[in-house]
């Protein structure tokens, strides 16, 4: 554990602390022991009490260039100083145009992007796009959404009604009538321990054809399913899986849209996780990395002839009904044009590739350790599965959350499980730090 040069005097008292009501937090336990970080660079946070965290998430799945990188620094204060802010309604700025066309550029097969402000916006501006295309081909009774199990889709109320996530549902009322869930494809019993796709659950796809039959096709607009699902604990596709969803909603005439809000931008060594699974959706979800995380975005990918598809109304009329104040901001236009620059300058993606047998190994390294029951990983992202303390679910892992930050290195977890994103400039070295580390505190729990 290293200590910062120049360690932060910020020592907030509880009541200065209590007006933030904090998302996705536990704020009681937070407010009484905070963990704040002051800065950060590169692969390391810095502490309000001048310690040094190793970043295994990439702060939230977003930083897969590391922190602070002086080119979108740069590139974002020269924007607010010329361009602060211009309309996306009716009117246009350079930046937006650049972006999207240098977007598009990498994934051959869809030519338009629609932007949003994150990864939640983004999901349900790809909803409504599914619903309203399938509405201006004359196929307005298309209108229910197939979600997954275990899905997460953000927190707006489409991206909740199509999610899986039990505990994010339940406070919230009906949501959105028209929604069925794909079972999910998570079995311990035949996939415990897998490396990379696991053979078994391929046929848990054919689920959609019996919703089908229970609904008939032409009442369905979507398929929505992250490739590889993050937030619910890195549960990797079996394969065939994701070739058996695209075979069946070709066959009924359904979109399929992959969120790839955390496998976009070299999560699994390509640029998508499209390109990957060599699977290709009707529309591409993403967020987070496409700015580094440093100012707010999201975007949908359409293929051909989507778009097209609203172009046939008289020329002056709107033809989506949809957007945002913010969508294509020009700050966050300059930071991901310069986060692009940079993937490309330091070939991220395929270093990610190139690491992802070292960092496999080491994943699955952990085996055997204390109360271990699960390992699994995907180019640079991986799942520590642990078995939950009778009547205290979620308990054991948040503990190894609080000694591993403890001792220098920030983890994520989801239930009793640990999920692993560092940035994707992250180096053996690190590599050998995070999972010694993590073996240790696993020693110690109980």
């Amino acid at each position: 554990m290293q200590t910062s040069s120049s360690p932060s005097t910020y020592n907030p008292t509880r009541a200065e602390l209590e007006a933030f009501w904090m998302p996705f937090t536990a704020n009681r336990q937070f407010k009484a022991n905070p963990r704040i970080f002051v800065s950060a660079k590169d692969m390391h946070f810095t502490t309000h009490d001048g310690r040094q965290v190793l970043d295994g998430t990439a702060g939230l799945w977003c930083v897969n260039a590391g922190h602070c990188r002086p080119q979108i620094v740069e590139a974002i204060h020269q924007q607010v100083a010329t361009l602060d802010y211009a309309p996306a309604f009716q009117m246009g700025h350079p930046g937006v145009f650049q972006l999207a066309d240098q977007l598009v550029k990498m994934l051959p097969g869809y030519d338009h992007v629609f932007f949003a402000n994150s990864g939640s916006e983004a999901v349900e501006s790809a909803l409504k796009i599914a619903i309203a295309y399938h509405r201006v081909c004359g196929q307005g009774t298309r209108q229910r959404l197939i979600g997954r199990e275990r899905g997460y889709h953000g927190v707006g109320f489409g991206g909740i009604s199509v999610g899986g996530i039990r505990p994010n549902r339940k406070f919230f009322g009906s949501l959105l009538n028209g929604v069925d869930h794909l079972p999910h494809t998570h079995n311990l019993e035949h996939n415990a321990f897998s490396r990379q796709q696991p053979e078994w659950g391929a046929h848990l796809a054919d689920e959609l054809e019996r919703i089908v039959a229970l609904h008939d096709a032409s009442n369905i607009a979507a398929v929505i399913v992250e490739p590889v699902a993050g937030s619910t604990g890195v549960l990797i596709p079996p394969k065939g899986y994701l070739q058996r969803l695209r075979q069946i909603c070709d066959k009924h005439g359904i979109l399929l849209i992959f969120d790839e809000v955390i496998t976009g931008f070299g999560r699994l060594g390509t640029g998508f996780a499209t390109e990957y699974f060599d699977v290709m959706p009707d529309m591409i979800i993403v967020a987070k990395g496409l700015t580094n995380g440093t100012v707010p975005m999201g975007a949908v990918f359409v293929r051909q002839g989507i778009y097209d598809a609203f172009m046939n109304g008289p020329e002056q009329a709107i033809e989506l009904l949809h957007g945002y104040t913010y969508s294509g901001h020009p700050v966050a236009c300059a930071a991901g044009l310069a986060t692009l620059e940079i993937y490309r300058q330091e070939g991220l993606f395929q270093h990610a590739q190139e690491l992802s047998t070292y960092w496999e190994e080491a994943v699955h390294s952990l085996k055997g350790l204390p109360h271990v029951i699960d390992l699994r990983n995907l180019g640079l992202v991986a799942a520590i599965e642990l078995e939950s303390i009778p009547g205290k679910p979620t308990a054991r892992a948040f503990e190894c959350f609080l000694r591993c930050y403890e001792r220098g290195l920030l983890i994520r977890t989801t239930g009793d499980i640990i999920a692993l994103s560092p940035p994707l400039i992250i180096e053996k070295q690190h590599i050998d730090e995070m999972f010694g580390l993590l073996a240790e505190v696993l020693k110690g729990l109980e």
